[in-house]
């Protein structure tokens, strides 16, 4: 395989401009980079910015680059080229395409030269009478997106910067004539592994082997037609979880392929044996709600993570190490699942292993997102084409956990008001849904009950404590069962490149719902006042830096509040998937991390809540506060459970108890039943002031120590002068105490990335963290509460 990376060139054109490239010399021909975009080249060569307006789809953008000259005819992989586009090789017209999510192959003769690439103009396409939708899309400008097979990135305005990829996104190579394919798919059946594999090879002899450290098994394949096919089966294997419920273990695969007397080895990717069920209830009782879930291995599994987003929105394109790192960020977040949208890209097999390699389950949503898709037949057999290619990629990995056959699409016809009988097209009912037979599969992201985004009844898209601006407590009151995206808020970064809360600059990174009269900036505010009683925009007015700082924490906390209530052991809910795990531009963004891929403050305050050992805190009104304790680990739990009752720097009443949780499981506790007597715990009664300031609760299991908080009055915007926060230490050991209650103490230590920040600080507490970077070690420390914080560092 030779790939075709550098020596490209790209240019635009008037759309229409040139039907064939003769007499295209005279343009501006810029370097570019494969894969990669006409935004992705235009930014490297510094015509490009997040703030220009460039219209992509306006014209057609030419790809040029040489060809090596084989000696032998050969195979040019297209493996993803968007999205309307014709190829000449020496000048001959080679091939078309028309879906940016298919893979093409086109005969390469003996000696080419030269290969020239034309994406056309969508915007001509898109002005093409052709019968209108059913409904409409308010996000969209452009209706007739619904004909073509593109992804919508940089084509919704208010939240996709305006980069639509045009291009060659997918690697192009150079393979030998017939081109070799191997294909493998695990199973886990009755307790047993199996390894199915198809390869269409030259050889004599094939060998499938599986190991695993010195655990080795083989399997002969049989010549059948024009491939070599068979089964590989292992008993009792070792199986694959997602890491927050136990190891994700996984076999290497190689193929063993014997040529005239030579014997080479074929790398396969690794596999992994778990099972998967979808649980759902829709059709019993879809006025009152139904449950839906996955049980992997038998296990229920709450699940809990976020809506991916390219790494990089404007070339699509990232390294495996890049995969790597964002991968292992999810997994420190305690998140377990990711969901890849209908209004993205299906990504790299990159990603793909990494979510095999970590213990990662993978919703997969198709590249459908609301739009009425036609039931033209030309068009539905594109899709099956480009359907049948996705899943050969993805079926048999132990990651992926759904197929989704669109993201919102039955919402959106149902709340446009479109008739009933509308809400569930055949493309997504049948057609799909028998092309995915073979994998767990669910017709849309919000699906049953009454009306789709009823969040009582299958996945839904749960925004009532979010957009919807409702209370807190609706995160239980709704009866969530399953959120495919939830909590959806302005997060604010910590990145002193921002502009002003106040400069204008700073709205072009904030998202909003096109034609909306509000933004999430004032979603975000709405919580600001409800989690600190404060009025966000006349402190916004008073004192920006103030706000700032409450801003970034209060996200989080009602995050931590929401996850906090579903993963209590009565909870309806059995997953949530917060919207977005990252940023897709600078800017107060949905991201729980940033563009530049820092984790945002949200993203501690949050990580607190989704951790395997879950501890949290719910306020039960006249019955008190209740005690949750979540273990999703494969181990028994056994542990100390502390409760302390704080009032600044004194230390009012303690309790303890032994307690133990099965593997898998949780259990609730109430509090007041490990004090002596009754106490107001959550000043449900309020005879007199608050019982303590602040109720700490923290379980000791062995190396484990987990904490929450409960703070009866609420969290305060107050000040004190000093809470007496102090830091010693160096990176390896940044140890910080305090005099009084500290609260959502952050670390700022520039060049270097903590291992926790935005935490609470009890006065007989030692908080030791470590530091990764490089460089002079100044620290600032600093607490919500505090008008004095603490510096350290080394020179």
């Amino acid at each position: 395989m030779r790939r075709l990376i550098s020596r490209w060139e790209v240019a635009a054109a008037p759309a229409g401009a040139f039907a064939d490239p003769a007499g295209l010399d005279g343009l501006a021909w810029l370097p570019a980079t494969v894969p990669g975009t006409a935004a992705s080249a235009l930014r490297a060569a510094g015509a490009w910015s997040w703030a220009d307006d460039r219209r992509f789809d306006a014209e057609d953008w030419w790809w040029r680059t040489s060809l090596p000259g084989e000696p032998a005819p050969g195979v040019l992989h297209l493996d993803g080229i968007a999205t309307l586009w014709d190829a000449w090789i020496d000048g001959e017209h080679a091939g078309s395409g028309d879906n940016m999510f298919r893979a093409y192959q086109l005969p390469l003769p003996a000696g080419a030269r030269r290969l020239v690439i034309r994406c056309r103009a969508l915007e001509p396409e898109l002005a093409r009478k052709r019968p209108r939708p059913r409904w409409r899309v308010p996000m969209l400008e452009q209706q007739q997106l619904r004909w073509i097979r593109t992804t919508l990135l940089g084509r919704t305005p208010g939240w996709s910067p305006r980069c639509p990829p045009v291009g060659p996104w997918r690697p192009v190579w150079i393979g030998p004539a017939p081109a070799e394919q191997v294909e493998i798919d695990a199973r886990l059946d009755a307790g047993a592994g199996t390894v199915a594999c198809r390869a269409v090879i030259d050889a004599d002899a094939c060998t499938l082997v599986v190991s695993r450290g010195a655990e080795r098994h083989a399997a002969a394949l049989a010549a059948t037609g024009e491939a070599w096919t068979g089964t590989l089966t292992i008993e009792r294997p070792a199986l694959w979880w997602p890491h927050t419920h136990g190891r994700p273990d996984r076999y290497d695969a190689v193929l063993e392929v014997q040529r005239g007397g030579d014997t080479r080895t074929v790398p396969l990717r690794a596999v992994g044996f778990r099972s998967i069920e979808l649980e759902r209830e829709l059709e019993r009782e879809p006025d009152r709600g139904g449950e839906f879930g996955l049980r992997v291995n038998g296990v229920r599994v709450f699940c809990r993570g976020a809506c991916w987003t390219p790494l990089d929105v404007v070339s699509l394109a990232a390294t495996p190490a890049e995969y790597a790192t964002a991968v292992a960020q999810l997994c420190d977040a305690g998140m377990n699942m990711i969901r890849i949208g209908g209004t993205m890209v299906y990504e790299d097999d990159a990603l793909y292993d990494e979510l095999d390699a970590q213990g990662v389950l993978l919703w997969q949503d198709l590249m459908f997102a609301n739009m009425d898709y036609p039931d033209d037949p030309a068009f539905v057999a594109g899709v099956e084409l480009e359907v049948d290619h996705q899943l050969a990629r993805l079926a048999g990995r132990p990651s992926l956990a759904i197929v989704c056959g669109n993201s919102e699409g039955e919402q959106q016809a149902a709340r446009w008001g479109a008739a009933r009988e509308l809400w569930t097209p055949r493309l997504f009912h049948d057609v799909l849904a028998r092309r995915c037979r073979d994998v767990p599969y669910v017709a849309s992201s919000a699906t049953g009950g009454a009306f789709p985004h009823a969040v009582n009844a299958g996945p839904a898209s749960y925004y009532g404590v979010g957009a919807y601006l409702r209370p807190l407590d609706d995160a239980r009151r709704a009866e969530v069962r399953f959120a495919s995206e939830c909590l959806g808020f302005a997060n604010v970064p910590d990145d002193p490149a921002l502009p002003p809360v106040h400069d204008p600059a700073w709205k072009a990174g904030t998202p909003r719902d096109r034609g909306a009269d509000w933004d999430f900036d004032d979603v975000r505010d709405h919580y600001v006042q409800r989690v600190f009683g404060v009025d966000p925009a006349a402190l916004r007015a008073a004192d920006p830096a103030r706000y700032l700082e409450l801003a970034r924490v209060a996200t989080g906390e009602v995050m931590a509040r929401v996850f906090d209530e579903w993963r209590r052991a009565r909870s309806t809910c059995r997953g949530g998937l917060v919207w977005f795990l990252r940023d897709l531009r600078p800017g107060a963004g949905w991201g729980l991390i940033d563009v530049r891929g820092t984790p945002k403050p949200c993203w501690y305050v949050a990580r607190r809540a989704l951790a395997p050992i879950g501890l949290a805190l719910t306020d039960e009104g006249s019955n008190g506060l209740a005690i949750h304790v979540a273990n999703d680990r494969a181990e028994p739990l056994a542990g100390r459970l502390e409760l302390t009752l704080w009032r600044g720097d004194l230390r009012l009443r303690d309790a303890a108890t032994e307690i133990a949780v099965a593997p898998h499981a949780a259990i609730e506790l109430a509090a007041n039943a490990q004090f002596d007597s009754w106490i107001d715990l959550s000043y449900t009664y309020r005879f007199g002031p608050p019982a303590a300031d602040v109720v700490h609760a923290r379980l000791r299991a062995g190396d484990d120590v987990v904490e929450t908080h409960w703070f009866p009055a609420g969290l305060s915007a107050a000040r004190e002068p000093d809470v007496g926060l102090a830091v010693t230490g160096d990176a390896g050991a940044l140890a910080i105490t305090t005099r009084r209650f500290a609260r959502f103490v952050a670390i700022d230590a520039p060049g270097y990335m903590p291992s926790d920040s935005y935490f609470h600080l009890a006065p007989d507490q030692r908080r030791t963290i470590t530091l990764t970077g490089d460089g002079p070690l100044r620290v600032a420390i600093r607490a919500l509460n505090s008008e004095a914080g603490a510096t350290g560092g080394s020179p």
